[in-house]
């Protein structure tokens, strides 16, 4: 299976981006890397070999975006608000620059659904949960949805913005409760095993139920840790029962 690199001149974030596309038929199922930056690393951590099956049928295709997360949360040596604002330039980005791509290079608009594990789910399952006009889904496994776990004491409005446990509870517009009460490819995982913290599944499960929002919040046993395997495991589930 081959692997097509392209590279994104972002205006927003005034640099270059890299993304990996997977495959030329079916859904979008875009992947966001679960501990760093590197576009590659659902590569390397095995989803594509666990995906490849599906690829090789049509069923989706692929897109692995670069973030910026060692620009944002992940760097300790700049202020919290230049990592709160860069985490809202990388939210125009994918909306406004990231989507004319991936449309691009599918000939035109076709259905999105967010995924990643640990810091990939949180970017997956928020940018899904603040634009559900414009993603299908999310396939989050291992995550957490409580900004806080990035940023700490600091919580200015972005981070409102971007912590789905706060902005969900208060969500009552009913044209974006209409948007998330429709779609039924929410898909939220989690083991509890080793270095899992399933309470973050439970709570934004609490609060999707409250809201009326459909969703799949699924517990994995105890032999589930916070790894590859389980990651890989889960992604294959969702994809043969689910997708």
């Amino acid at each position: 299976m081959e692997r097509l690199d392209i590279k994104i001149n972002s205006e927003i974030l005034q640099k270059e981006l890299n993304l990996a596309v997977y495959g030329h038929y079916g859904f979008a199922l875009l992947m966001f890397p679960a501990t760093s930056d590197d576009y590659l690393e659902n590569e390397k951590l095995g989803f594509i070999e666990t995906l490849k099956p599906f690829i090789n049928k049509g069923k989706l295709t692929v897109f692995s975006i670069e973030t910026v997360n060692n620009e944002s949360w992940l760097n300790p040596n700049i202020p919290d608000e230049q990592k709160s604002n860069r985490q809202y330039e990388f939210n125009e980005f994918l909306v406004k620059e990231l989507l004319q791509q991936i449309f691009h290079t599918c000939g035109g608009p076709i259905p999105i659904i967010n995924c990643g594990a640990a810091l990939g789910g949180y970017h997956a399952a928020n940018c899904y949960f603040r634009r559900p006009d414009i993603f299908y889904g999310v396939i989050s496994m291992s995550s957490f949805y409580n900004i806080q776990y990035l940023s700490g004491n600091f919580f200015n409005d972005n981070c409102y913005f971007n912590s789905p446990v706060h902005y969900l509870p208060n969500l009552s517009d009913e044209y974006w409760l209409s948007f998330l009460r429709s779609k039924h490819h929410v898909y939220l995982m989690t083991g509890t095993g080793e270095n899992e913290n399933p309470s973050h599944l439970s709570h934004i499960s609490d609060i999707l139920n409250y809201k009326s929002i459909p969703h799949n919040a699924d517990f994995w046993g105890k032999e589930w840790g916070h790894n590859k395997e389980t990651w890989n495991s889960m992604l294959s589930k969702v994809m043969q029962t689910k997708l």
